[in-house]
């Protein structure tokens, strides 16, 4: 299963290709603009993202260009557009894009795509750079401070806080509860049925904090508690009755 950002201003486009990669077993999350679709590759890298060329506030070749700059396109990244032309596709290619969706896009060359640009390795431009240049004979490597820190910050974090473990153990109980003879696609269900439910209670029913917190927008956040058969109205009312008796 791969993580997938979808990068579009087109909200039906959002939800009908979170919707296909999500019944492919794909992970998904979206953003409508350059600002989002930033903000979601620095919080976690994403294993592909299909990114629209024309948005209102930066176009995807922008960003895609600004992610190669600064070493960032370290992903796979699919450009898709219903309006470009074919000097834009072939920028882009130049850029670093792996491949290009006309819209409409067709369900069978999206899944195509996906497939093949997750099997395709992409390294970050200034690791390249990094790689190709000269190091003298018999130089010895040069530790900077930066190359230190890095380090050193790499150490910190595979050391994980107390707080971690504790959170990892609480979580365990939760999902101690999925039979793992299970099919995978049951016991997908089965976890994300355990994880919003966990989450609803977390944030008190309040579907704009579960939003934020699970990445999702509203309408498909709506969306996949239907899927799941969680009635979120009832579980509200449910747990004021309770609060309402203990008081």
């Amino acid at each position: 299963m791969a993580r997938i950002l979808v990068v579009d201003d087109e909200i039906g486009i959002r939800e009908l290709l979170s919707e296909i990669l999500y019944e492919e077993g794909h992970s998904v999350e979206v953003a409508e603009n350059a600002a989002q679709a930033r903000a979601a590759r620095q919080e976690r890298r994403p294993d592909l993202v299909l990114l629209d060329i024309w948005m209102p506030d930066t176009d995807g070749v922008s960003l895609l260009k600004e992610w190669a700059t600064q070493g960032l396109l370290d992903m796979p990244v699919i450009m898709m557009s219903g309006h470009a032309t074919v000097d834009t596709a072939k920028e882009a290619t130049r850029i670093g894009a792996v491949d290009f969706l006309e819209k409409p896009i067709a369900m069978q060359k999206l899944l195509e795509a996906v497939k093949d640009g997750l099997e395709k390795k992409v390294i970050p431009t200034q690791a390249v750079a990094q790689k190709t240049a000269a190091v003298p004979a018999g130089a010895a490597p040069v530790t900077t401070s930066a190359s230190a820190a890095g380090q050193a910050a790499t150490t910190e974090a595979a050391t994980p806080p107390d707080n971690m473990l504790v959170q990892t153990a609480q979580n365990e109980s939760y999902l101690g509860t999925i039979s793992l003879d299970l099919p995978l696609r049951e016991a997908r269900d089965e976890f994300e049925r355990i994880y919003f439910e966990y989450h609803l209670e977390r944030e008190n029913y309040s579907m704009t904090r579960i939003s934020e917190r699970t990445g999702l927008e509203r309408t498909h956040l709506y969306r996949k508690l239907k899927q799941l058969g969680i009635d979120a109205s009832a579980r509200r009312r449910e747990a004021q009755k309770r609060q309402q008796q203990k008081s």
